[in-house]
Formats: structure tokens, C-alpha cells, sequence
């Protein structure tokens, strides 16, 4: 409420409760509306028209009022400048992603677009160019990107690429799998289970992020 004093001074009855029944017309309710009410809480005070505008941008996207992304699309488009959106929406194409798949990434995670240009680039360097995934795993389960690389991803690459110079791993386990795994489930299975080992994999796993991840 803080970060827009508009919430508190406008008089409920002439914007903000006319918002509330606004964004209640279009599917939004609950913990979704209190969500957009703690992160964005300027639409809360915003013309009718501004909304109206911004509910069309979202429909015109392919969301759906029905669609629980629904209001997480629209808070990140109510976020992010249109230029913002094509610097974004232009790295994608600038790794071969067609509008219609990076739009269809948007659609399943509307966070993705949240985060900055240089997280998203990385992320997709390294899961085409040194994972070698198929631009399709990334349409499909587009949140892997949201992963931290630095404290997730990269550190989680080296061990699984340590146990396989070593020849620990009966068979190649499913790294998005291992990027899914609660701390505590990897340490177990990938550092803890190998205990003439341990110490190497973990000081390497807490080591921090490389230099090059292509190293």
C-alpha cells in the first residue's frame, strides 16, 4: 500500500472498488487479485480506460480471462515498457524462436518476461549452446529459465559433468529432473551417496559460478 498512496486517498467508491469489480468481470479473484494488489497496486487507482487497454494487450497475446496466467500476464505487461518488451521478444528471435513459440513461452510463464535481458540471455546459451537442448524443451518447460544459473544451474552442470568424467552415474540422469530437486535432494543424491568423493563435489557445487560456463 506504501508504494502508491493513491490506494489509500482515492475515494473507494468512485475508483478503487470500481477497479476491484473491473478486474472481478474479468476473471480475477482472491489471492490473485490481492497478488496484483501488492505488486502493482497503481492499477488499483488507474482510468478505466488504462485497464481496458491493458486487459485488450493481454487478450490480443492469446491469454485467456479463464487462463490462471491470467493475472500474472497481466502484471507483467502493466510492468514492462513496450520497448522493454520487444528487446526481449527480439533475443528470442535472435535464437531462432519464432513469435508464435516465444509467445507460447509467454503464455505458460508470464514471469519469464519479467526477468532482465542478461538472465534471459544466459539462459539461453547455455541450455541451446552447452546443454545442446532443442529449442522445443524450452517452449515447453520455458520456467527453466527462471532458474538461478549462478546457484542452480551452472554449479548443478559441473557435478553432473565431474560424476560422468568418473564414471559414477549408472546412467545419465534428466537435468531438468535434477534442476526440480529441493537442495537437500540433490546434495543426497549427487554429492552425500558418493562419499569418496563427497568433498570434491561439494567444495566444487559451493565453488560459485564459472568464469565460462563452456569451460
Amino acid at each position: 500500500m506504501q508504494r502508491c498512496n493513491g490506494v489509500v486517498s482515492v475515494d473507494p467508491q468512485k475508483r478503487l472498488l470500481h477497479n476491484i469489480s473491473y478486474f472481478e468481470s474479468c476473471g480475477i479473484h482472491g489471492s490473485q487479485l490481492s497478488m496484483l494488489l501488492k505488486r502493482q497496486p497503481r492499477l488499483f487507482v488507474a482510468k478505466e480506460s488504462e485497464l481496458q487497454s491493458l486487459v485488450s494487450r493481454v487478450l490480443d497475446m492469446g491469454f485467456s480471462t479463464d487462463s490462471r496466467m491470467f493475472a500474472h500476464a497481466l502484471l507483467t505487461v502493466s510492468c514492462l515498457s513496450t520497448e522493454t518488451l520487444m528487446t526481449k521478444f527480439n533475443l528470442f528471435r535472435s535464437f531462432n524462436f519464432s513469435e508464435e513459440e516465444y509467445m507460447e513461452m509467454f503464455r505458460k510463464a508470464p514471469v519469464l518476461l519479467r526477468a532482465s535481458v542478461g538472465k534471459l540471455k544466459l539462459g539461453c546459451e547455455f541450455f541451446l549452446n552447452t546443454m545442446k537442448f532443442k529449442r522445443t524443451v524450452l517452449i515447453h518447460r520455458p520456467s527453466i529459465l527462471m532458474n538461478s544459473m549462478e546457484e542452480r544451474v551452472v554449479p548443478r552442470y559441473i557435478v553432473l559433468q565431474i560424476l560422468k568424467t568418473k564414471g559414477l552415474l549408472k546412467k545419465e540422469p534428466s537435468f531438468i529432473n535434477i534442476l526440480h530437486l529441493r537442495e537437500e535432494q540433490f546434495l543426497d543424491r549427487f554429492i552425500s551417496r558418493f562419499r569418496e568423493d563427497a568433498q570434491e563435489l561439494l567444495v566444487t557445487y559451493k565453488g560459485g559460478f564459472l568464469d565460462s560456463i563452456e569451460d
